[in-house]
Order: C-alpha cells, then sequence, then structure tokens
C-alpha cells in the first residue's frame, strides 16, 4: 500500500546534567582511553531526580512545538515508544496528554527497546495510510540512568536519558506519501543476552540477575546487530527498488561506534553519511534515532527531499528499518 503519511516536524530533548567519562573513571575501574576506543562516547546526560520519561516527553514536543511553530490540539493519537515509562499505567502517552490537554485523542505506548521509534512511526504511517488517524504524535524516549547499574563497567558506560518527538500526518490532496518502505525482524530466542527482569524474574527457565537493571551479553549483542541489520538493509533496499547509492543518510541505532561502523562495512553504507547521537548522548535507546535526525535537520545536513534510511535495533532481540524522503 503506497504511504499517505508524512513526517512534518521533529524536536528533541535531554536533560542538563553531564556524566562524562572522567566522572565514570571515579565509580568504575574505566578510563577515558578505553571507553572513547570501544564505544565512541565522551559524555551523556542523566536525568534530574524526579524527572521521567514523561517529563522528557513533554520537553521534546515543547521543542518541536517552538522550532515549527505547529500545534498538538489536533493530534488524534500519541504513541509513545519506551521501555522505561514513569509507571506501569497510566501510560506515558496518557501523561503526555494530560499535561498538553489534548481534547480528543487515542494513547498508546509500545515497547520495541532500542528500536522503538522506528516502530512507533511504521505504525503511526500504517495507521494515517489507512485513513483511521490524520495527525499523530509519536514520542521515541527512554530514562536509561533509572535501569543502569553503576557497578557494572561493561554498560554503565553506554547509557544515557533523552527523548524525541515527531509529528505524522496525513500528506494533502493525492500526494504520494514519505515512508517508501519497511522491513521488520525478531529473534525471541536472543532474548536472554540483553534483558531486564521484572514479574518474572526467569526467562526460558533460566534465572535473570539484575534485580531489575539491565543486563547485557555485549558479544552476543553485537553478533546479533552486525550479523543481522545488514542483511536487513539489503532487504529493505530490496523490497523497495532502492540502491544503496541513493540513500542521503544512514540513521542507525546509536548503540555503540564500533557496532556503527561495522554495520556500515557490512551494509556498504559510508560513514560519512552516517548520522549518530551517543558521542555527547550515549545509548538512550528508543531517543537515539530522534535524536540523530533532529541533530542533522538542525546542522543543516538533512534537507527537503533527502532519502533517509533509519534503522533500530535492541532487546527483545528485535530489529526494524524504514526509508523516509525528508520533507
Amino acid at each position: 500500500m503506497e504511504s499517505k503519511a508524512r513526517i512534518s516536524a521533529i524536536g528533541s530533548y535531554v536533560p542538563d546534567k553531564k556524566l562524562t567519562n572522567h566522572d565514570l573513571e571515579k565509580m568504575v575501574d574505566t578510563n577515558d582511553e578505553w571507553i572513547v576506543q570501544r564505544t565512541g562516547m565522551r559524555e551523556r546526560r542523566i536525568a534530574a531526580p524526579g524527572e521521567f520519561t514523561s517529563h522528557m516527553c513533554i520537553s521534546a514536543v515543547q521543542n518541536m512545538m517552538t522550532e515549527y511553530g505547529v500545534s498538538v490540539d489536533d493530534v488524534d493519537l500519541i504513541l509513545t515508544a519506551t521501555n522505561t515509562p514513569d509507571l506501569p499505567f497510566p501510560t506515558v502517552s496518557c501523561l503526555v496528554q494530560a499535561h498538553f490537554g489534548i481534547p480528543s485523542t487515542g494513547a498508546l505506548d509500545l515497547n520495541a527497546t532500542c528500536a522503538g521509534f522506528v516502530y512507533a512511526l511504521h505504525t503511526a504511517n500504517a495507521f494515517v495510510t489507512a485513513g483511521l488517524h490524520r495527525k499523530i504524535l509519536v514520542l521515541g524516549a527512554d530514562h536509561m540512568s533509572a535501569i543502569t547499574d553503576y557497578t557494572d563497567r561493561t554498560t554503565c558506560i553506554l547509557l544515557g536519558d533523552g527523548a524525541g518527538a515527531a509529528l505524522v500526518e496525513r500528506v494533502p490532496g493525492a500526494d504520494a506519501g514519505a515512508f517508501i518502505g519497511h522491513h521488520l525482524g525478531s529473534d525471541g530466542k536472543g532474548g536472554i543476552h540483553l534483558y531486564r527482569a521484572g514479574l518474572s524474574e526467569s526467562l526460558d527457565d533460566k534465572l535473570l540477575a539484575g534485580a531489575g537493571k539491565l543486563v547485557q551479553n555485549g558479544r552476543e549483542v553485537y553478533k546479533f546487530a552486525v550479523g543481522t541489520v545488514p542483511k536487513g538493509v539489503h532487504a529493505l533496499l530490496e523490497s523497495s527498488g532502492v540502491d544503496s547509492s541513493e540513500i542521503d543518510w544512514f540513521i542507525p541505532h546509536s548503540a555503540n561506534l564500533r557496532i556503527i561502523e561495522s554495520l556500515c562495512e557490512r551494509a556498504g553504507i559510508p560513514m560519512d553519511r552516517t548520522l549518530y547521537s551517543l558521542e555527547y548522548y550515549g545509548n538512550t535507546s528508543a531517543a537515539t534515532i530522534p535524536l540523530s535526525l533532529h541533530m542533522g535537520v538542525r546542522e543543516g545536513k538533512i534537507k527537503p527531499g533527502d532519502l533517509l534510511m533509519l534503522y533500530g535495533f535492541g532487546g527483545g532481540l528485535v530489529h526494524g528499518g524504514l526509508l523516509v524522503r525528508w520533507g
């Protein structure tokens, strides 16, 4: 089905507090050179006490409204991608609706971890193209510092907090939409390599560690990413009838710079056409792609008409990519 939706506005937010590599040197056995060499990260942002995912989403929406001069009063659905909601319920989407007093809108949270923003955009495009909705507020946000074990030197160096917001609207008249193709996938058997215990403390009859904090087998997650995402990139290009040379910007999940370099090498996409937000924001899970996207727009790199490939991957294990025409 040909898309009838477009992304009409983008915004983002990160907290004020910085957690630098030098700060981490005082917390665990690590150092700035080791972190930069292995991850490409120098800083991450950490939510203030009492600041949760809904607050970051609200700030991202306010930023979007200010920069684009748009309103959310007529939004007819809110979709929030997060794995760190303030509460099990009410949802983050409901808290955002309440803050802005949006008079008539559905509210739904979804969780595809670090691929969440891609999944939420895909869902919004489907709803708008089907004619079920006309204007959807899509949010990707995570409060990763709240689920980070700061005694685990292998994971605490990676994670930060942030939020992104986008409006997905129906295109006017008979114009074609901006969503050109998609590719989604999952490997539930690999979930044991990246998890957080909840009501259940076991998975596949294996007792989970971490006491509710994020637990990651970095080697296995790396293997999943570099073994799966390049194949997904090629599948997405083939199904969409697009050559890799036509992609203006590749925007993958900002998990780790070494992973991104491997993805680009295997997918045949140059690093100088790749955008990421990890250097100063870290891995913000569902927020990394909208943060990277907004940075690219702000810096004048992404221009109207550019063809973007967004590709998320993370816990589940899940992955998903979209081809989107900007503007």
